[in-house]
């Protein structure tokens, strides 16, 4: 094949790509949501989906697959076709499990495209309200007197969550179980009937539940305090130096997705959460705006997943 044809072949799909681009979309799109209604990465993404969806005169539909560390959602997208009607709600989830599994049925980094970011967030530590737990030493003190006993609740094996609460079990070198749940609301079911004793927790979807006294909160996983709830300590400061886990979500779709039909998604991601309806609805759950690039969340997401590997060796959690 000459130089020429190969030219006039790149020349040839650069302009289908932006015709398709143009025409997007012509039928609904498909937002696939990693985790079960009612979580913080499933709000997130309905808000987006219906703001994209106004302004694309397409619904945007969100399809919720819970699996143990997203793999069932990611695997389903990874393998989809690349013409930008399957969308993927990655997060911090899908950094964790690249870490996190042995094998897994995709690539993270290779098997997808990346469009943007979206939020980032923090995770609480949870009691129920009658728990004699008020704060980080207290919580160290019942696990050890309970030694083998303790139950702490999260979602999915895999999940930030779960990590999260076996980082704190190795960290304070404490022995309890960590149970999976399939959603959040699972996880405060047990936790207020007592099936658990303390849950980790994203807190943009239980912020109400705090707010109406229906729940305490005794630390937050960030190094810095989060905003909404400005008196709450962070692990941090309360006798774990390091310790620091902060979340994320964003857009993906299938590797091979024409560029043009990626930058036009990202115009439409980046107007969606800067309109006033989702600044709001981000605000009133306590996410951060943290829109980026493609190439910036690909760096994001390469930087997580080696952060993730460093940690899970560091505190010698076994892998999955």
């Amino acid at each position: 094949m000459t130089s020429l044809l190969k030219l006039a072949i790149v020349c040839v799909a650069c302009v289908s790509g932006v015709a398709s681009a143009q025409n997007f979309p012509g039928r609904p799109i498909r937002l696939v949501v990693p985790f079960g209604p009612g979580g913080v990465g499933d709000i997130t993404a309905r808000a987006v989906a219906q703001k994209m969806g106004e302004k694309m005169g397409q619904q945007v539909i969100v399809d919720n697959r819970p699996s143990a560390g997203g793999i069932v959602a990611a695997e389903l997208v990874a393998k989809s076709e690349p013409d930008g009607y399957t969308l993927m709600l990655l997060n911090n989830t899908n950094a964790v499990s690249a870490a996190m599994f042995k094998s897994l049925p995709y690539d993270t980094l290779r098997d997808f495209a990346m469009v943007s970011t979206i939020g980032a967030f923090s995770l609480g530590v949870l009691v129920a309200p009658d728990s004699p737990v008020k704060t980080t030493k207290d919580l160290i003190a019942l696990a050890k007197s309970n030694a083998g006993k303790m139950n702490a609740g999260t979602i999915n094996i895999g999940t930030t969550q779960y990590l999260s609460s076996e980082l704190f079990k190795s960290m304070a070198g404490l022995d309890y179980t960590t149970v999976p749940f399939n959603n959040t609301a699972g996880v405060i079911t047990a936790l207020r009937g007592g099936d658990v004793r303390v849950a980790f927790e994203f807190l943009p979807p239980v912020l109400g539940q705090l707010r109406a006294n229906a729940l305490r909160v005794i630390a937050v996983s960030s190094k810095t305090r989060f905003t909404p709830l400005p008196d709450v300590p962070t692990l941090h400061e309360s006798g774990l130096p390091g310790y620091e886990v902060m979340s994320w979500n964003g857009i993906g779709v299938a590797a091979k997705t024409p560029r043009a039909l990626i930058d036009r998604l990202n115009k439409e991601v980046h107007d969606a959460v800067n309109s006033p309806q989702v600044r709001q609805r981000f605000q009133e759950l306590g996410v951060e705006q943290n829109l980026n690039t493609p190439e910036g969340m690909r760096k994001n997401v390469t930087e997580e997943i080696a952060k993730w590997n460093a940690l899970i060796d560091k505190a010698r959690i076994p892998r999955l």
